[in-house]
């Protein structure tokens, strides 16, 4: 089983390339209020040289409309993931592939969901994990993508846990808030792979 690996909160160019050649599936950009926010134009040029394969993701929270039209145009995402519930009041183009965040408690989690969600605690980028067994049964209703305190240490039992589709890591690999690690980039993808050779 290949498990789906992004690596999200990313601000400059050595940890992009890290993620990239570490074999990270998709790079996330955060456009919400967050230690780890940055511009549309500077997450353009972060994102410019990555390989098509390679999913960018604008990774926003409760964006206006006008908001999110300013990251599309500048940033150019190949997708957006931004709470349930949001989506409703934003016009995404079709081009631009729609993850819904699901958080853990909530109302959402109870509706119907679409092909790919992310199920992640109420607060994100805290270090929080969710109940990685009730995530388990979230996992039966589509392609979820895990997010939440998950680490090189945790990550394999929360995907024998979870049978996520895929995970989502931004604090587990930061040496400080907000900032990134090359090296424990590199062991959380490493530590995914791993976990992946044993199913």
């Amino acid at each position: 089983m290949s498990v789906f690996v992004k690596i999200c909160g990313l601000r400059d160019a050595e940890c992009v390339v890290a993620a990239v050649e570490a074999g990270a599936d998709a790079i996330g950009f955060v456009f919400a209020e967050s230690v780890r926010k940055i511009s549309a134009s500077a997450a353009h040029d972060l994102s410019r040289d990555i390989p098509a394969d390679v999913q960018r993701v604008a990774v926003m929270r409760h964006p206006s409309n006008e908001v999110w039209q300013t990251v599309c145009e500048t940033f150019a995402p190949d997708v957006l993931q931004t709470d349930i519930e949001d989506f409703e009041a934003l016009d995404v183009p079709a081009h631009v592939l729609s993850w819904p965040v699901v958080r853990e408690g909530s109302e959402a989690a109870n509706n119907d969901l679409p092909e790919v969600f992310v199920y992640e605690g109420m607060a994100s980028g805290t270090g929080e994990t969710v109940d990685w067994s009730r995530a388990g049964a979230m996992a039966e209703r589509g392609r979820m993508i895990l997010a939440g305190g998950l680490d090189a240490a945790n990550v394999a039992t929360a995907i024998r846990t979870s049978r996520a589709w895929g995970v989502d890591v931004s604090s587990g690999v930061e040496s400080s808030r907000g900032k990134k690690d090359v090296e424990l980039i590199r062991q959380f993808i490493g530590a995914v792979r791993a976990a992946e050779n044993k199913e």
